[in-house]
């Protein structure tokens, strides 16, 4: 029986899988041209997925003789007298590997200490025993680092300028998370230069894997359903897809979570979104390790800059600058094709991130000396959010100036230790929903308790109207809810003024609705 893959490239025999082919459409005409190329997207996405099926396809074609090639061992490796042979060796290894005429030959009388040149050279050399065109298929090539990457781009360049005169590989795909500009951020500052001879000039066109649709989801679950007769409810479909936005692993890892842990395997019981909730809940708390690398992105300092103004939802983000093309080829956000504003990439990044971000305080208020559970504010039932908040205006009183100086995103602190309170009373059986954005002017939270919300926003204190702003957006985020009364939390960050003017609570009407307004 198959099973859904969230370990390494996916194969039909064994795995439900949407057809490779058609996941990037034009690749083969580019081969065809004669092209070297970048395929990027995030981990998890199915590049080495696609790459395998296409060298299969190109191969099974009778064209070109297709190797597919993973640099993944060379991460290690700075030096290019040391990075160039192991690059070589890795290839010879493959060819050997493949069904290939001559691949025993490659590099056989390679001369390593000719490390700026063995690698064109042994595939010049290569070339010219073959019958057909040689295709390679360059997987995990932002593994390589630094010199070894710019002497290894340097040696395929010189060989493509030479063609036609001299015979060298037909096609080259350079695959990984990264788009070709993201290498050259890497291996120089900004105001440097590689030169007229730049190695990163031999790419003509970059493409990525795009997220699975509402439909390429319903198909996948559907090959699960046609081999057991265990059906995805519509609304537990429309709910992944939400939660997820189509990631690939996300949507796997879901479905593998209800199926096997969940209900063990039992197929007599459909998959309901009700299940499908309790399997994100899992995934979150678990954190497997595609999640965990994911988040270790956050502590780079590119990634913060684009990162930090989009949990508050103030600041300018340049969609051009290479900071926020990187967090964007990683997988971390994306652009809402509704509003155009710049989020996180799903929802269940959201909530990861988050609690990523908030650890230290998440840490430490599950210490008993802090009572900031629900029970403690529920009152007939219902929470009682004036006594919730002025319990966070204390504990931001006392705690804010260190808790502060510990956040490696400290304009994003007062945010982060906020939702970290949050947490700790939503963990007594509420839940939080979190709309975090660019260009918003504000970061907006729901937290539901037996099915009553309460709308919360967070705000910085700047400028003279931020208070009628926030009244018309609150009221807004209210309407969405369809909720008579929210909370606003000005976090006034002015060092001259004394906590006695900072800490309040007071009511204001909008449009018939009570917004209680809280200072801290």
């Amino acid at each position: 029986m198959k099973k859904f893959n969230i370990s390494g490239p996916c194969n039909s025999a064994e795995h439900y899988m949407i057809d490779a082919a058609t996941r990037l459409q034009g690749v083969e005409e580019l081969i065809d041209d004669k092209q070297y190329f970048v395929i990027h997207a995030a981990r998890q996405s199915g590049k080495t997925t696609y790459l395998k099926d296409l060298a299969n396809r190109l191969n099974a074609g009778g064209k070109y003789y297709t190797l597919w090639c993973s640099l993944e061992g060379m991460s290690n490796i700075v030096e290019p007298k040391t990075g160039i042979p192991a690059i070589v060796r890795t290839l010879k290894s493959a060819f050997e590997d493949m069904d290939i005429p001559h691949g025993s030959d490659f590099a056989k009388d390679a001369d390593y200490e000719d490390f700026t040149g063995v690698l064109k050279t042994s595939l010049k050399r290569f070339c010219k025993l073959l019958d057909k065109p040689l295709v390679i298929l360059f997987d995990e090539v932002d593994c390589l680092s630094e010199g070894t990457l710019i002497s290894f781009l340097r040696q395929l360049r010189d060989g493509y300028n030479g063609r036609p005169e001299q015979v060298f590989v037909h096609s080259v795909a350079l695959v990984g998370m990264l788009n070709i500009r993201d290498y050259k951020a890497r291996v120089r500052p900004e105001s440097a230069t590689l030169g007229s001879a730049s190695p990163f000039n031999i790419v003509t066109k970059t493409y990525t894997l795009q997220n699975f649709t509402k439909e390429e989801i319903t198909q996948l679950y559907r090959q699960h359903t046609n081999e057991t007769g265990q059906a995805f409810e519509e609304d537990a479909i429309e709910l992944v897809y939400e939660q997820t936005q189509g990631q690939p692993w996300l949507v796997n890892v879901i479905a593998r979570e209800v199926i096997m842990e969940i209900l063990k395997s039992d197929y007599t019981k459909p998959v309901t979104a009700e299940l499908v909730t309790q399997a994100i809940q899992n995934i979150i708390l678990v954190r497997p390790a595609h999640i965990d690398s994911l988040l270790e992105r956050l502590n780079e300092e590119r990634v913060r800059k684009v990162m930090e103004p989009i949990i508050l939802g103030e600041g300018f983000i340049d969609i051009e600058s290479d900071d926020f093309l990187y967090a964007k080829d990683l997988g971390l956000i994306r652009t809402d094709d509704h509003d155009g504003r710049i989020k996180p990439s799903n929802p269940i990044y959201t909530e990861v991130i988050v609690r990523k971000l908030s650890s230290i305080v998440q840490k430490e208020l599950q210490n008993t000396k802090y009572p900031y559970q629900i029970a403690r504010y529920l009152k007939n039932g219902r929470i009682d959010m004036d006594y919730l908040m002025r319990d966070f205006q204390q504990f931001w009183c006392e705690n804010s100036a260190i808790w502060k100086e510990k956040f490696d995103y400290k304009e994003a602190a007062p945010h982060l230790i906020m939702m970290a309170f949050l947490q700790r009373v939503a963990n007594g059986g509420g839940q939080i929903i979190r709309d975090i954005a660019s260009g918003t002017g504000r970061l907006d939270i729901c937290l539901i308790y037996e099915n009553r919300k309460y709308p919360i926003e967070l705000k910085i204190r700047y400028g003279d109207k931020y208070l009628e702003k926030g009244l018309t957006q609150i009221a807004g985020y209210m309407d969405i809810f369809g909720c008579d009364e929210g909370w606003m939390v000005i976090f006034d960050r002015r060092k001259t003024v004394k906590w006695a003017d900072k800490l309040y609570i007071k009511k204001e009407t909008v449009d018939g609705k009570t917004v209680t307004i809280v200072g801290a």
